[in-house]
């Protein structure tokens, strides 16, 4: 069992974070920048195909001066992933914020952490519950970051729907679009979760949005298919192509629920994975 509170683990981890998030915070995954760009080639509406230009220059930029995706840099959200000789300690939650607040200095990252009433700045993305810390056994002890807008978050739903009602699952993901128009800054990446509880499905569609968007299964295909029907088009201005992507996770459910929910993501999804080297 490595030890918890080890000063040169707790530096990694908190060195992970930090790069992890700078990687996120300026350059797209490249399966994100293909699916755009195969968009791009598809979509048949000029303004439309402008609004794509506009993003492929952004993303561009971004990469080569090493400068900001996006204005709003998200809240964190980090997936740990850890190995049986490392347990989860208050010391390596503690060196995940860490990272996140050099993260916020030298980046820099637009602090966005607040309480939720008083509305009040912490200053440096972070507070009680934030990072938002999801832990999963592993081989390696990985980092990974996911910074969340809240132009897309604020437009997700949760819907318990009767468990009768399989069929009305694609209705709530093509409504949950229908009603956040352009707000998320289309076109979006969709993350679906069906099933687990009310708490966990919502985990569930934010973990889908980890995953590669290259291939779609054909349920995922025909949800996106349709959230494509709907003709919103890139930052809602109309257009062939309003989702990049919808992907799905499942989780075992009660008999009687079917929790379903849509953790929306704009065009921008960062993403990033470090992995911390731990000696036996």
């Amino acid at each position: 069992m490595h030890h918890p509170d080890d000063p040169a683990l707790l530096t990694a981890v908190a060195d992970a974070t930090a790069d992890a998030l700078a990687e996120a915070e300026v350059r797209l995954p490249d399966d994100i920048e293909r699916a755009i760009r195969s968009a791009y080639g598809r979509e048949r509406n000029p303004v439309a195909r402008g609004e794509f230009e506009n993003i492929l220059a952004n993303i561009e930029l971004a990469r080569k001066g090493r400068s900001l995706i996006c204005q709003d840099t998200g809240i964190p959200v980090v997936y740990l992933t850890l190995p049986p000789n490392v347990p989860y300690t208050r010391a390596l939650e503690e060196a995940l914020a860490r990272g996140v607040r050099i993260a916020t200095e030298k980046i820099p990252l637009r602090p966005n952490t607040v309480d939720p009433c008083t509305r009040k700045n912490t200053g440096d993305n972070t507070g009680p519950g934030i990072p938002a810390i999801r832990v999963r056994p592993g081989e390696r002890l990985t980092v990974t970051v996911l910074p969340k807008g809240a132009g897309s978050e604020n437009v997700s739903r949760i819907g318990m729907l009767l468990p009768t009602r399989t069929s009305e699952v694609k209705q709530f993901v093509v409504e949950t679009v229908a009603l956040a128009g352009g707000k998320p800054c289309p076109p979006v990446i969709l993350g679906v979760g069906i099933g687990s509880t009310f708490d966990g499905v919502a985990a569930l569609s934010k973990e889908a949005l980890l995953l590669p968007i290259d291939t779609m299964d054909p349920f995922e295909q025909e949800l996106c298919d349709a959230v494509n029907a709907l003709g919103i088009g890139p930052m809602g201005l109309g257009g062939d192509i309003t989702a990049l992507a919808v992907k799905v996770k499942k989780g075992a459910c009660h008999t009687a629920s079917l929790p379903v929910a849509v953790n929306v993501q704009c065009w921008a999804c960062r993403r990033a994975t470090r992995v911390v080297e731990v000696r036996k």
